[in-house]
């Protein structure tokens, strides 16, 4: 442990500052992490030179990258509310990052009068963008609304690298895990590509991935001043807002506008998705040794478009509206809500496991084959215990929601599939998580995505000659094709159920086989597939 907080203004060399980080491997991470924001937060204070301060900060670098990455491992797996025991911690590692920055920052305004150190403006410029594109980074890791500024902090960094002609210089950066080197611009660009990739809707795995392929990939991009022609659906930036690309048909051309342009990274995301049909590894591509098929493959190919090619426009516009939506998150609540019946296995007659097989061993009562629907399945799912939100409505188009709970409530996440009512509707539709985000307040919005058709209830099982007849049956749903949306039929499995041409048995009165042909939507508890039916 510590002796409590230290004054290190008082280091007199380069080599103390070095021994202080060496020393930091005998503290625990929340340690080490208060004596890094201390010594940057003393270090312009301290009597060392310029030149010996950047010696310094280069040398922390790496540790303060890994503390960091330590610290943020506390929140980073689920949506952070501002409550919570770990709001604290965010609010360390953002100190750090900032403190970080302005260091930077400092050494170029105090080195600004020295011709010798003028060769270390690009360097400067690259440290400062890329660490401010870090707190904002950060708050996409905890899923949290970013703060007022953070962007028009980035945007100023890069305008005065642009000013002092070091935008495009690059500079060797041993943590750019590719090139081992990087420019000003290509670390802005790296930011801005972050955020194109809807970063409140990425679970800790991907967003690790996606701000490592920014890296690999910002030297594809460009961020044009001047263009002969547009396309409506280019991104665009205007540097005095408070936020990232757009499309432009969204904000309109306005002078000092900026336009992203990704064609040449369209063009490398092809190859490497050509590359994986080969069987070449993620890894020998340079996108990481800890990305595994086929998650990788599918992660770039939903980056290919707001990367590579233009912003896609809203198939479905959306509109403001006012209501209430009632979501449940269990999968069995939701087969009740859905149906408006309890789910039993078809067999249940061939199983010891349900309550009416005991009632006919006990009783030697007769069990119906078919239990009466229930009146009120909202009543009832709460009177098992199972949870009912109310969210309200922000805007809505034909697929989908955005959402607002200003209360607490039941546990919700990524990806995740759950029963909705809307306001205004009295059937139950099954949506998938698309997106998470606390603002301020605490606020919790969300984005729902809605599988297309009404659902139904179906009994699913296996084939094969390693299953029993008396093998019960799952729970699943089947959604009908809807040709106006472009929608196939569908069937909604539990988690981990999907194989191309796998086989199952569907019981709806009957039994049937049909055969799982494409994977539509994976989350963390469903599989969402296209069928076709197997004669028999």
């Amino acid at each position: 442990m510590t002796d409590g907080p230290q004054n290190y203004t008082d280091l007199r060399s380069v080599e103390q500052y070095r021994k202080l980080l060496r020393n930091l491997h005998t503290l625990n991470a929340t340690e080490s992490h208060a004596t890094l924001v201390r010594m940057l937060e003393g270090l312009l204070a301290s009597p060392l030179g310029p030149e010996e301060q950047l010696e310094v900060l280069e040398s922390a670098r790496q540790t303060i990258t890994f503390v960091q990455h330590e610290m943020s491992s506390r929140y980073a797996a689920h949506p952070l509310p501002p409550d919570s025991a770990e709001d604290a911690t965010l609010r360390q590692v953002v100190r750090l990052w900032t403190a970080l920055s302005t260091a930077y920052a400092r050494l170029g305004e105090s080195g600004a009068g020295s011709d010798e150190f003028r060769a270390q403006w690009p360097l400067l410029a690259q440290r400062r963008i890329q660490y401010l594109g870090q707190v904002i980074i950060e708050y996409f890791r905890a899923h949290r609304a970013e703060p007022q500024g953070s962007w028009k902090s980035v945007h100023a960094a890069y305008l005065e690298a642009e000013r002092t002609g070091v935008a495009h210089s690059r500079v060797i950066d041993p943590l750019n895990n590719t090139w081992k080197a990087q420019s000003p611009d290509e670390a802005y660009i790296a930011l801005l590509l972050i955020d194109l990739t809807n970063p409140y809707g990425r679970n800790q795995r991907e967003l690790n991935w996606i701000c490592r392929w920014a890296q690999r990939f910002a030297p594809y991009c460009i961020m044009q001043r001047e263009w002969e022609k547009d396309d409506a659906r280019a991104y665009g930036l205007d540097l005095t807002e408070d936020h990232g690309l757009r499309p432009i048909a969204l904000i309109g051309s306005r002078p000092g506008m900026r336009r992203f342009d990704g064609h040449r990274l369209a063009a490398q995301i092809k190859a490497m998705l050509a590359e994986f049909k080969q069987g070449t590894t993620p890894a020998s591509l340079g996108l990481g040794d800890d990305c595994s098929q086929p998650a990788c493959a599918r992660l770039l190919v939903s980056l290919y478009r707001p990367w590579g090619m233009s912003a896609a426009g809203r198939r479905f516009p959306r509109r403001s509206k006012k209501g209430g939506n009632m979501i449940s998150t269990d999968w069995e609540a939701i087969g009740l809500l859905v149906s408006g019946r309890d789910f039993v296995s078809p067999n249940r007659h061939q199983t010891m496991d349900s309550r009416h097989d005991l009632n006919v061993i006990t009783f030697g009562a007769r069990v119906d084959d078919e239990d009466p629907p229930i009146i009120d399945a909202e009543a009832e799912i709460r009177q098992r215990g199972f949870h009912l939100d109310e969210w309200a409505t922000v805007d809505h188009s034909v697929s989908g929601f955005r959402l607002q709970r200003k209360h607490p409530g039941q546990r919700i996440e990524h990806h995740q599939l759950v029963g909705i009512k809307p306001g205004d509707g009295n059937q139950y539709l099954l949506g998938q998580v698309s997106w998470l985000m606390y603002e301020p307040d605490g606020t919790l919005m969300a984005g729902i995505h809605l599988l297309a058709g009404l659902p139904s209830t179906v009994a699913v099982r296996g084939t094969g000659i390693n299953v029993s007849k008396q093998e019960p049956y799952a729970q699943g749903f089947l959604l009908p094709e809807i040709a106006a949306m472009r929608a196939p039929a569908t069937i909604v499995l539990p988690g981990g159920w999907f194989h191309a041409d796998r086989t199952l048995e569907l019981h709806t009165g009957e039994p049937r086989q049909i055969r799982l042909t494409t994977l539509v939507a994976r989350g963390t508890n469903f599989d969402q597939a296209t069928y076709e039916l197997v004669a028999t």
